[in-house]
């Protein structure tokens, strides 16, 4: 992973639904349904792994997770984590530096930094992290305090990245951490570590790409073995090597997590499927559940898509993850490395879990096994947020609103984390819906405005109790002025108590929240986080329903009569067209006129049904694109079938 990603052309896959152009990611895949019961037996078909709860809760109430990239490609220190490919480009920066370093390339191959060899000045060079307690300055359960520490609850290594280096104890690839450099088993180093801090495990594997371009450059090997490290073997025996690597991991370490780089639409869908059927099988037996994630070859019905660098604009059902990291470009330690601020980093995670997703953060310890300073200093910051403030991050789910304010974050992969200002906010609810929680993502001054609970939006009769989240865990200011009209709600607050990257506003309410005391206002697909639109804005009979971009404009506005009618313009009908109630039929307005075909019901799981037809307001297709129409289509409880009213 990184910024080098972006000139590589990834082709678009059926499976995994994506749109991507010259490497950059236009828009996340939509799900046709969600994942049903899962079966005692997984097959390997797309039939059985689409019934696989692709986000457990437990995955859901994490919301953080840490991970590394560390490894034999880290050892140079030098241009990115992808210097095993670049060493080999001829002109490039790191290949200049290489062969000023260590000698050509064509002599002084990649894995000398596994196996050891002297460079031009005569030092010993070779991935060979020593243990504290041998002497050395690597200790797994140190890397696994700080994790704990930094409020994370998930973590694991990059088990092995597109160099080939198995960081594994490896019965199928020779070139592995038990048998070469270092000697030692670090996912089970890993593994133990992060379990004995009663945090969830994930193993991250990149080693798609080893035989699919990384090392387009390297001249052919004379050997079975360097040719299995160097992606050589041909495209049938690195297929089968891709598949007993995965399957090895699981066997061996258990992961409740396995993240996957993108690229797998070029393994044949069969290995695919067994993959994953033999992973949620295994899992099965384990007695848990587990998170397959991807970028491309998989699906959200049974897998979690992740974003990377990145996130959605608004709020993105299914549930989603991001990987991303405390630097940029690179993705291992270099002298050169540059960091974001930790109220970047912590404002990007609080902006992603009110937006339905998870937050999955990369750091880059140096090849001896120490962790730089500045990257601890990182995590402690954002640790010391969330043991004030986790009640408003952990086990939350995102609210009808993501947020409000000027500063916009995300809108699909490679969009950097930024800081954001004290006229942004950011929502999340508690699970039962009781607990809305409101952070300022700076202090607000004398005077909160959250615009999202004007009056009108949202009604706030059995709202009890307004509070700020206190200095420390636990504690909290109440906040009794709080007044509501048509721009607001308004909420008095003390003089700035302390300093933080961020503050929460927790408005308790005596049972559910409830839905605005009016029935008018825009009705948002929960699948492609658009609005029910008419097309053009037009308000003449016969103009379709679409989805459009949540604007605010009167073509937006539908008003839920007693008689269930969903008005626009204030005397215009949503209307089955033609009176069908086919799959397939097309919504149009239409002057009102007391037909069955203009009734609806807004149901408790967010399906919007017709009267007359008893079939689902449907986003065509699972499509996400503005212009996509809204179609009557037979009950399935996909999210383009969810509606949300804002």
């Amino acid at each position: 992973m990184s910024s080098l990603k972006l000139s590589r052309l990834r082709r678009l896959t059926a499976s995994a639904g994506t749109a991507l152009l010259t490497g950059v990611l236009l828009t996340a895949p939509a799900a046709t349904s969600t994942a049903a019961a899962a079966p005692a037996v997984y097959e390997p078909t797309w039939a059985s792994v689409d019934r696989h709860p692709a986000a457990p809760e437990w995955f859901q109430d994490a919301k953080f997770g840490i991970y590394w990239h560390w490894g034999a490609f880290a050892t140079p220190e030098y241009g990115t984590e992808w210097y095993p490919r670049t060493m080999y480009l001829p002109g490039s920066p790191e290949n200049n530096h290489h062969k000023s370093v260590y000698g050509d390339p064509s002599v002084w191959q990649y894995h000398n930094f596994i196996d050891g060899a002297r460079d031009k000045a005569g030092n010993w060079v070779q991935f060979a992290p020593k243990l504290k307690s041998q002497g050395g300055d690597f200790d797994p359960n140190e890397w696994a305090q700080l994790v704990a520490d930094s409020g994370a609850r998930f973590a694991g290594p990059v088990a092995e990245h597109h160099d080939g280096f198995s960081m594994w104890d490896s019965q199928v690839n020779e070139w592995n951490s038990v048998a070469r450099g270092p000697k030692l088993d670090l996912v089970r180093l890993f593994a133990d570590a992060i379990r004995a801090k009663n945090l969830k495990f994930l193993v991250t594997l990149h080693h798609l790409y080893n035989f699919t371009g990384y090392y387009d450059h390297v001249p052919a090997q004379s050997t079975t073995t360097l040719k299995k490290l160097y992606g050589q073997l041909g495209n049938a025996q690195e297929q089968q090597l891709w598949y007993d690597k995965l399957k090895e991991v699981v066997d061996k370490y258990q992961p409740d997590m396995i993240w996957q780089d993108g690229g797998l639409y070029l393994v044949d869908e069969a290995k695919r499927l067994n993959f994953l059927s033999y992973y949620y099988n295994q899992a099965n037996a384990w007695g848990k559940e587990v998170v397959a994630a991807y970028k491309d070859g998989f699906n959200t019905n049974g897998e979690v898509y992740d974003y990377e660098r990145g996130g959605p604009a608004d709020i993105r059902n299914p549930y989603w993850l991001t990987d991303d990291a405390v630097s940029n470009p690179s993705w291992s330690y270099t002298p050169a490395i540059t960091y974001y601020s930790s109220a970047a980093l912590v404002h990007s995670l609080i902006d992603r879990v009110s937006k339905n997703g998870n937050m999955l953060l990369n750091i880059s310890p140096r090849a001896d096994g120490s962790i730089p300073q500045a990257q601890k200093d990182l995590l402690t910051a954002i640790g010391t947020y969330l043991r004030r403030n986790g009640e408003a991050v952990y086990s939350t789910r995102a609210w009808t609103a993501y947020g409000e304010g000027p500063t916009k974050m995300g809108g699909g992969s490679f969009v950097e984390p930024r800081a954001g200002t004290a006229q942004d906010i950011r929502y999340t609810r508690s699970k039962d819906n009781t607990v809305l929680y409101a952070t300022v993502l700076g202090w607000p001054g004398s005077t909160l405005n959250l615009a999202s609970l004007a009056g009108g939006r949202m009604d706030l009769s059995n709202l009890s109790k307004t509070e700020l989240i206190g200095s420390t865990a636990g504690t909290s200011i109440d906040l009794p002025s709080r007044t509501q009209d048509s721009t607001g709600l308004h909420i008095g607050m003390p003089s700035q108590p302390y300093s933080a990257l961020a503050y929460v506003v927790k408005l308790t309410f005596s049972g559910p929240m409830k839905p605005p005391a009016s029935t008018s206002g825009p009705l948002r697909n929960e699948n492609a986080g658009k609005c029910l639109d008419v097309a053009n804005a037009s308000q003449a009979n016969g103009t379709q329903g679409q989805l459009w971009d949540c604007n605010g404009q009167p073509n937006q506005q539908w008003t839920l009569t007693s008689a269930k009618e969903l008005r626009v313009y204030g005397n215009k009908c949503l209307d089955a067209s033609g009176q069908g109630t086919a799959d397939g039929t097309q919504t149009v307005i239409w002057d009102c006129n007391g037909q069955s075909n203009q009734k609806w019901n807004l149901n408790a799981d967010g399906t919007i049904t017709g009267v007359q037809s008893g079939k689902c307001l449907d986003a065509n297709g699972a499509d996400t694109a503005n212009g996509t129409k809204v179609i009557l289509w037979s009950c399935h409880g996909g999210n383009n079938q969810k509606w949300t009213r804002t």
